[in-house]
């Protein structure tokens, strides 16, 4: 089984106008597969590859080349990690925000809702908090909210009040335990669809995903050269619209600023008028490219820059 397939492989890479000499960082490695397209484009230079899990690490071993180097961090410290290689700016950033193929299909990642497994769903195997000690440990309170703000479940205060019902009456420490423990709020015949979006919102908590995505995009436009470029691909409205909200007003909510003059105040220029979504033949092929956007954007050029 390959490792991880790559989502809008050749329009993410593409989208970097990629430099020869050019220093670019792929801050989710995965499987590989962005990062080896990468280097195939660039002649001279450097590609730095962010990945916090144990499993990227070692398929990054197979990747050799003098123009790669892999980062095993978290990509909300991209700023810190590229200092200690003494990169202050770089050419172009990619990031593809889904969960990969491999962890989906690992049974004891507890990712999937295919397999039974630990209810683990950490991207880091070194974090500490997993996805049993959330739903053991969690006030209904803070159920509810993780429910319904980051799988944007229904019944969520139903679901909520279901959970701490059930742990105190039987055992949930598998993915077919807590199946079993809600299946009372499971709507008949939407199985599958409520299930991911229960399981979306409790991956998210377990690797606080919206905020390490906050503060990536951040440091981001701190590193990208003024003409930059910032190509991310993400899965669900949550991550998209932060994404898009930071492209398009420098803020991940409220309205763009304006200057005295009326000038939009913000980093990030978008490349793309819509998001790049996959063809026929990619969502033919691959099932998990389905709910992909790619956002693309160019940071803007200042005065200053621009004399250089």
């Amino acid at each position: 089984m390959q490792y991880h397939q790559p989502v809008l492989l050749q329009e993410s890479v593409d989208a970097l106008a990629i430099k020869p000499g050019g220093i670019y960082v792929d801050v989710t490695f995965g499987g590989g597969g962005h990062s080896a397209h990468i280097l195939t484009q660039m002649q001279g230079g450097q590609l730095y590859s962010f990945d916090q899990d144990t499993d990227a690490e070692k398929q990054a071993e197979k990747l050799i080349s003098d123009q790669f180097t892999f980062v095993k961090a978290n990509f909300r410290y991209l700023k810190k990690y590229l200092r200690l290689y003494g990169v202050r700016q770089v050419d172009g950033i990619l990031a593809d925000l889904g969960v990969s193929s491999h962890q989906f299909n690992t049974a004891e990642r507890g990712f999937s809702t295919r397999f039974d497994g630990p209810l683990d769903m950490r991207m880091d195997k070194d974090s500490p908090l997993t996805a049993q000690q959330v739903i053991l440990e969690y006030s209904e309170e803070q159920l509810h909210k993780i429910f319904g703000l980051y799988g944007e479940v229904k019944n969520a205060k139903t679901l909520a009040r279901e959970v701490v019902s059930a742990r105190n009456v039987q055992t949930i420490e598998t993915i077919a335990d807590f199946k079993q423990a809600i299946a009372g709020c499971t709507p008949k015949g939407k199985e599958n669809k409520y299930l991911a979006q229960v399981f979306q919102a409790l991956r998210i908590e377990v690797n606080d995903e919206l905020k390490a995505l906050e503060e990536m995009l951040e440091q981001a436009v701190e590193v990208l050269k003024p003409g930059g470029r910032l190509s991310v691909i993400s899965y669900h409205s949550l991550e998209d619209r932060l994404v898009k909200n930071y492209i398009g007003k420098g803020k991940f909510f409220g309205e763009v600023e304006k200057d005295f003059f009326g000038n939009e105040i913000k980093p990030l220029d978008s490349v793309t008028r819509k998001p790049i979504v996959p063809g026929a033949l990619e969502l033919q092929e691959n099932n998990r490219s389905r709910s992909a956007k790619l956002r693309v954007a160019q940071k803007r050029e200042t005065p200053e820059s621009s004399k250089k």
